[in-house]
């Protein structure tokens, strides 16, 4: 294990003021009416590294995040920001869950997670769009759309790095899951173009190199239509419904695709796209849905209820956690005025209202491909919400230099010490792989000790 770092590391002096007593206010005449609100997570859940958590004041809008320097080298490794998904989801879920520093087992709060993802990087956790966790705004503002969230982490971003400035210029990476499919295309595009100002003003640009996707939501059009081969053959488990079901399924499969197709993806039509989703969702969504299953990984029981807990009742024990006020107040939080919730139903319910969900981002993708930027997308094969099945769909047509290589090889597996891990497939600068044995958060250390 490495030694925990120590306090005489060379910092920016900006950061030399911040402790794990107050919280320390930074402002850049570049950016006006912006500012950063920071405070060092001492002794928080893990001291092989620093740790900081703060808010990007960003005028009436408050992001709240986590950043955990890397356990190796901080000073070379990249830096990587996590989206959770929802929409409405605290990156709180992940850091708390699935690949932060330490995770939530128990009521007894965080242990050591070995497994972490800043074993090798320098990561940060956002609570975003703003009414997610801890992020909120003044004044009613409110993001309902993906694309209008775009701008907040764009000055998100480039807040953070004039803040902790030692990590400009430094490789950049996105990552997220769930929703967090339609979200980062979109954030990754919107920064990527941004960096063209940013050059021009003499600033230093975000260096973005990939995004990762990881069990997402990325075109609900190419999801809607596989959850008749995850409820009813071997795409991943035996068949968990009976023929019946499956047969009465089946015959609403033809309807499900033209439907979507014709008023989705050939022309959007708002009343008529969210017409066919709702004839999808009624004829092949919930008859899985109604096994008590664990949609987010089909090999277990949903524990709870999908509003309350997500199947995961362990997301109850770190809310009321993240609500004590000793906790509060290490992480420089004691005035937000409102319980946490883990995931929004008012910020999901504002995106749905627009219909964003059935908007794909998928297009974004492309773009992105286009322009040398690396893309992951990866998934637990238990998964059944946002399935393999579904994200192999979508990037088999996705159109792009190399989309007719990628899309006519064949998946071969990939192996870690030797043993069988997934499905992969690559060409050009995208990889599609799947997880064996990991369900929704295939990005957890439980999917590591499998």
């Amino acid at each position: 294990m490495q030694a925990p770092f120590t306090q005489d590391q060379q910092l920016p002096a900006a950061l030399t003021a911040v402790d794990g007593q107050t919280v320390s206010t930074f402002s850049n005449p570049d950016y006006p009416g912006y500012s950063a609100r920071v405070k060092q997570l001492r002794d928080f859940c893990d001291n092989q590294s620093r740790s900081y958590s703060g808010y990007i004041d960003l005028e009436a809008r408050h992001l709240f995040f986590y950043f955990f320097e890397s356990r190796s080298l901080p000073e070379e490794d990249p830096v990587l920001l996590w989206l959770t998904g929802g929409p409405g989801c605290s990156s709180s879920l992940s850091a708390f869950m699935e690949m932060g520093p330490c995770n939530i087992h128990d009521a007894k709060g965080p242990a050591y997670n070995s497994y972490s993802w800043n074993t090798k990087t320098n990561l940060i956790f956002l609570d975003q769009p703003i009414g997610t966790g801890f992020s909120y705004a003044e004044h009613g503002e409110q993001v309902t759309r993906t694309e209008d969230g775009a701008e907040d982490i764009v000055n998100f971003v480039s807040m953070f790095f004039e803040t902790f400035s030692q990590f400009k210029g430094r490789p950049f990476h996105i990552a997220g899951s769930s929703y967090g499919g339609r979200y980062i295309p979109v954030y990754a595009s919107a920064i990527y173009d941004a960096n063209r100002l940013a050059a021009a003003q003499g600033r230093t640009p975000i260096n973005l190199q990939s995004i990762l996707l990881g069990n997402g939501i990325t075109d609900s059009s190419s999801m809607a239509s596989t959850y008749y081969d995850m409820s009813c053959t071997n795409a991943s488990l035996p068949p968990a419904l009976p023929i019946s079901t499956c047969v009465r399924m089946k015959q609403a499969l033809p309807r499900c695709r033209t439907w979507i197709k014709a008023a989705c993806d050939d022309h959007f039509d708002d009343i008529s796209c969210n017409a066919a989703h709702q004839f999808c969702r009624d004829k092949l969504e919930a008859p899985f849905i109604g096994t008590g299953r664990n949609i987010y990984d089909m090999s277990q029981p949903c524990n709870g209820t999908i509003a309350e807990t997500i199947c995961y009742p362990l997301t109850k024990e770190i809310s009321k956690w993240l609500d004590r006020s000793d906790v509060r107040d290490v992480l420089g939080v004691s005035e937000y005025p409102y319980n946490f919730t883990m995931c929004s139903p008012k910020v999901f319910s504002r995106f749905r209202s627009t219909l964003d969900m059935h908007r794909g981002s998928k297009t974004y993708v492309s773009e992105l491909l286009e322009r040398g930027i690396r893309v992951l997308v990866y998934v637990g094969n238990y998964d059944w919400t946002c399935n393999w099945l579904g994200n192999l769909a979508w990037t088999n047509t996705l159109q792009w230099a190399q989309g007719e290589e990628f899309a006519a090889k064949q998946l071969g597996e990939w192996t870690v010490d030797g043993h069988r891990a997934g499905l992969t497939k690559t060409a050009g600068s995208l990889t599609f792989a799947t997880v064996d044995q990991a369900g929704h958060m295939a990005s957890s250390s439980s999917s590591r000790r499998r």
